[in-house]
């Protein structure tokens, strides 16, 4: 089993500004600025067969390239006790027809719809008993942050897993939004979960079974 999500990376540039908010607030742990992304759809654990059905059908995800622009900061969590600090993007209707194409793409595959509301943000911290008043400083501060405008033509497939020091995520495919696989990162747990597919179809089907995709 593995740990999938959808989401749009940053340019360098955006994530050195975004680094530039990770201070003032004890408490909170910070996130490393190479793990900065906005999530599109978690998918949770999932087997290695609905892992490979799913980078294929993100394959068919195409629409043209928009601009993006991250503004403002805000905390989710009750007003005295938040527990995430965020920033913000400014509302864009392309962002949100990428995400809800991708999250179709996630029904064909058999995945079940995501019940909660799409609220695009960049976690920039969890907070562990963060005093009130260093967070409301915080946010009345960086009310008006703005991270440079990009232009967004790709989403990643992200792999996650949950360390002692907190989540590491691990890109495993990039896809462009004209069509087509920007990047792809073969790493072990593809590899190993292709061998067992292989043993599993044959054992079903016998020798010479094709894995998903017949």
């Amino acid at each position: 089993m593995i740990r999938l999500f959808v989401a749009v990376s940053f340019p360098d540039e955006v994530r050195r500004s975004l680094a530039t908010l990770c201070a003032g607030v004890p408490g909170a742990r910070w996130v490393n600025p190479d793990q900065f992304h906005l999530t599109l759809r978690f998918l949770g654990e999932v087997d290695g067969r609905m892992a490979r059905a799913v980078c294929d059908e993100l394959d068919t995800v195409t629409m043209p390239a928009f601009d993006l622009n991250l503004f403002g900061v805000g905390t989710f969590g009750d007003r005295r006790r938040a527990h995430t600090l965020w920033a913000g993007v400014r509302p864009n209707p392309a962002l949100h027809r990428l995400q809800d194409k991708v999250d179709n793409a996630m029904l064909r595959v058999g995945l079940p719809p995501d019940r909660r509301k799409f609220a695009p943000h960049v976690t920039l911290a969890r907070l562990n008993n963060a005093p009130f008043d260093r967070i409301g400083a915080f946010l009345s501060h960086h009310a008006l942050y703005q991270a440079p405008a990009f232009t967004c033509d790709r989403f990643t497939l992200y792999s996650s897993f949950l360390s002692s020091s907190g989540a590491i995520y691990t890109p495993e495919h990039v896809y462009r939004l004209d069509g087509g696989l920007a990047e792809s990162g073969e790493h072990d747990w593809m590899a190993d979960e292709a061998e067992a597919w292989a043993e599993e179809d044959e054992a079903v089907f016998g020798a010479g079974a094709v894995a998903y995709g017949t």
